[in-house]
């Protein structure tokens, strides 16, 4: 196209319109094919990728974008960052090794992970969320002496496989300042930071050979200037760069910041020895004035100016008024139309979606027509405004539409807001009068035991469901289904010595979706698929209205399972912070206008629930710690409105009854106030990978209400012994006081298979009935 403005993407969606990646990797890690189908697959689908942004008109082609599993943990294997436990010997990083630090190992010989761990099965590296969003990432395992090589070309052999298609991308490779940032050592008190002067000659071997093979760009992604930074860790992205400049003269880098303001970096970064600065100003659109202001003007300035991370449409007209006095001093070819970040966060395709609402539908862009927008922008500032009349004018119209329409604004919904009052988020009593009573209704063992929720999506539930999806299983007969497996998974629970009861969730797809789908305010989408993890994908619910609850949602299914046993079965819902930070979220309220409305409609279904009998119910809150700001500054505004919807949703219940939360993937540290002024009475945590350090935060708070830390990792394939759950039950008895412990593992178990599940879950009753044991005796 004739515009001098370029026009990047920073990144794209991996999977696969029809999730082809996800379907490679499970088949591949089942056995069933090689690696070399795993291999052409993935090739494909870089190669496709590449050409459809050619064909949109895309200038600045991103590569090495693509990953198998997970982009941080390619850079961990780029770099040979490969703890000791996978087998490696320098050298190429085997497809088995790379699939055992992200998945964990059984031993077993085969496809997959097979030869890595000799017969014992080795654990994963930790995962966590990458900064505030609902990706997950590998983190990256490093000694206080580790030594890094470059140990893998992935970059350059992407680069070159895209010019041999008649393709000049830019490579795209994590930062070494942030890589080393998301990092871990496990010796106490040592900062990965340190390792830098140690990396930077892996960096600098990777950019000399991109440099050899053609590139004359590289984007490089630091995220971490836009947090909290203390003096030594900015010095350090300046030794980074100067460094990479020195070592690599005449490539030019592209520093990509985003997900939010570089605010007092924002002088770092325009120190630094770099070609171009990409900023994100969806996420902070206040620093477009003062870096327009800033930065020199023989700097390349990437505009981050459509959401990268949520799925509406842009108002085109409105964002090209508020650029248009930084565009008028900058000289059009140093200018860059970007989205905020990568695209890897939104859906590959809008067009692939046709049962949306049709205004619905007309309020929405995935990636492609994201892609599309940042065209029109770039051809309005090259070409002028009349150039692209008609997109101008179908995105204003839209803009309008939207905020006219009765299919947002519900005036019942805002009465009931308007009504909260402070009653409504306090229980009656506090936690030590509850507990007495709990436990004299309960009559519980020490120790308890239990499930997070979900047990395995078999593939015949799996194919029930998309049988009644599409008409070929009556709404009779796919009930009887889901009925059977309810009563088998109640029936098999008891059979193992389980303590507290799950219905298993087999009608439900998705811990958010599911309850979505019977709100008001929501959509849902067929094949609106993102990535969160490795071959794990999720179809985020659109919160495009106001929220409530016209019927009951879970009642029915929970009276069915306590009706087949003694025992109590939990009542399991989603909570609010959780269903907002997993979903799509409107744009035209405040996050904690959305979440009060979900919570109310939440509350509606524990009080329900409570009326029917539940003597528990479980109020998942995983994505809780996911919504925390990236700057601490803005911390206590967040935590306090979503502490208060998680109390608003479970306030409403007589003390007896007893409110679990779980909470996933998070560092408790910095927010275990927030976490005790939720006030749940049992509070299950992912811990198992961290070996019960997690716990250290509350011990050091003494947390009062009771716990039950992980102890079976499900996001691996591995079954734990009894010995080693028994073991880690004994670390968490360091930490906490036996009256507070319940023994349960880390998540849901949905993605697990049975063979893996059945095993896994008897040795953990059995660890527990061990632990009783001990206790009794000492």
């Amino acid at each position: 196209m004739p515009s001098r403005i370029s026009i990047a993407t920073l990144g794209v969606p991996r999977i696969g319109r029809r999730r082809e990646l996800k379907f490679a990797l499970e088949s591949y890690w089942s056995g069933k094919s090689t690696a070399a189908d795993l291999l052409e697959t993935a090739k494909t689908l870089r190669i496709a990728g590449w050409k459809e942004q050619a064909e949109r008109g895309v200038t600045r082609i991103p590569s090495n974008d693509f990953s198998l599993y997970d982009h941080v943990l390619d850079t961990a294997v780029m770099v040979g960052a490969v703890p000791a436990r996978y087998g490696w010997q320098g050298g190429e990083v085997s497809l088995d090794a790379y699939f055992a630090m992200a998945r964990g190992n059984r031993g077993e010989a085969g496809a997959g992970c097979g030869h890595v761990g000799h017969g014992h099965g080795v654990t994963a590296l930790e995962m966590t969320k990458w900064f505030d969003t609902n990706y997950h990432y590998m983190v990256p395992e490093l000694a206080d002496d580790q030594a890094f090589a470059l140990s893998s070309t992935k970059p350059v052999d992407q680069f070159l496989e895209a010019r041999a298609h008649g393709i000049h991308t830019r490579p795209v490779i994590l930062g070494p300042v942030t890589f080393l940032k998301l990092a871990k050592s496990p010796s106490e008190g040592f900062n990965p930071l340190a390792l830098l002067p140690r990396l930077l000659p892996a960096y600098e071997e990777l950019l000399d050979r991109l440099k050899l093979a053609g590139a004359d760009w590289v984007q490089i992604d630091e995220p971490a200037l836009v947090l909290d930074l203390i003096p030594n860790e900015r010095d350090a992205f300046k030794f980074a760069y100067d460094r990479l400049r020195q070592a690599v003269p005449g490539l030019k880098i592209m520093l990509a910041t985003y997900f939010g303001a570089l605010g007092d970096n924002l002088e770092t970064a325009l120190s630094l020895p770099v070609a171009g600065l990409h900023v994100d100003l969806v996420r902070a659109p206040e620093q477009l004035e003062t870096v327009g202001r800033l930065a020199p003007k023989d700097l390349v300035l990437s505009l981050g100016l459509v959401d990268g991370r949520n799925v509406w449409r842009a108002n085109l007209p409105a964002i090209l008024d508020r650029i248009k006095p930084i565009v008028a001093g900058w000289p059009l070819d140093r200018i860059e139309i970007a989205p905020s970040c990568s695209l890897l966060h939104v859906p590959i395709d809008l067009e692939t979606e046709t049962t949306l609402d049709t205004d619905v539908r007309s309020w929405l862009a995935f990636a492609a027509q994201k892609t599309d927008e940042l065209v029109v922008l770039a051809r309005a500032l090259s070409e002028g405004r009349d150039s692209v009349a008609a997109e101008l004018e179908a995105s204003a119209e839209a803009a309008a539409a939207r905020a006219a329409s009765a299919k947002v604004h519900d005036p019942l919904v805002e009465g009931r807001i308007a009504a909260i009052s402070a009653g409504m988020t306090k229980r009656r009593t506090a936690f030590a009068e509850r507990s007495r009573l709990q436990a004299a209704r309960l009559g519980l063992p020490p120790f308890p035991t239990t499930t997070i929720g979900s047990f395995p999506q078999t593939a015949e539930v799996r194919k029930a469901r998309a049988r009644h999806a599409k008409g070929e299983l009556s709404y009779i007969d796919y009930e009887a289904f889901l009925r059977k497996e309810t009563e088998a998974a109640i029936r098999w629970q008891e059979e193992i010595g389980l303590d507290v009861l799950v219905h298993g969730e087999f009608e439900r797809n998705d811990m958010v979706q599911y309850f979505g789908e019977q709100l008001s305010g929501f959509a849902f989408t067929q094949h609106a698929w993102v990535q969160s993890y490795g071959s794990r994908y999720v179809r985020p619910p659109i919160i495009y209205g106001d929220v409530s609850r016209p019927n009951p949602m879970t009642v029915r299914w929970w009276q069915y399972a306590q009706s087949l046993t003694d025992r109590p079965v939990k009542g399991m819902l989603t909570g609010p912070v959780t269903i907002l930070n997993w979903s799509f979220v409107r744009d035209d309220l405040p996050r904690s206008a959305v979440c009060r409305q979900i919570a109310l409609a939440i509350r509606d279904e524990v009080v329900d629930l409570e009326k029917t009998g539940a003597k528990m119910i479980q109020i998942d809150e995983a994505a809780l710690r996911e919504g925390l700001p990236l700057r601490r500054k803005d911390w206590k505004a967040y935590l306090d409105w979503a502490v208060e919807c998680f109390r608003l949703c479970s306030s409403g219940v007589a003390d007896a009854t007893q409110i679990h939360t779980h909470m996933c993937y998070s560092e408790f540290n910095d927010i275990i106030d927030a976490i005790a002024a939720m006030d749940a009475d049992v509070i299950s945590i992912e811990t198992s990978r961290s070996r019960m350090e997690l716990l250290d935060a509350f011990r050091n708070y003494k947390y009062p209400n009771e716990i039950g830390p992980g102890v079976y990792d499900i996001h691996s394939p591995r079954v734990p012994e009894t010995a080693e759950m028994a073991d880690l039950l004994s670390l968490a008895r360091q930490r906490l006081s036996d009256g507070q412990l319940w023994v349960n593992p880390d998540c849901g178990l949905k993605t697990r298979r049975w063979e893996e599940v059945r095993p896994a879950l008897v040795n953990m009753v059995a660890a527990a009935r061990q632990l009783r044991r001990k206790a009794e005796a000492a």
